[in-house]
């Protein structure tokens, strides 16, 4: 009996452990035509501001850039070469790291 249970406990966390990071990101980056000037800027450098939304963290880049987001335990959720323009990441609830080049900030969605 305590053999079954214990090979069930081990098969749930190892299925837990593989489900938890895909929950972070609903789907990859999409490109926004919107106006995104009433969304609150969390980080600015010279080529790129960072601004979140209910749900997503939004990108504005005069030119092409790297970008990284991270779970606030360091697993990495997104790592991408954006285009220029505006990017959104749709992201669940809780707290990330963006790194964009030089520029690194967290942000709560």
């Amino acid at each position: 009996m305590y053999r079954r249970l214990r090979v069930f406990m081990t098969v749930a966390v190892l299925m837990a452990a593989a489900v938890i990071p895909s929950l972070c990101v609903a789907k990859g980056w999409e490109s926004v035509r919107a106006d995104v000037s009433g969304l609150s800027s969390v980080a600015q450098g010279d080529d790129v501001e960072i601004r979140v939304a209910p749900g997503h963290v939004v990108v504005v880049a005069s030119q092409q850039v790297q970008i990284k987001v991270f779970t606030i335990l360091g697993q990495v959720v997104s790592s991408e070469t954006l285009p220029a323009g505006t990017s959104r990441l749709p992201l669940s609830h809780g707290v990330y790291i963006v790194k964009v080049g030089d520029l690194t900030c967290k942000i709560a969605v």
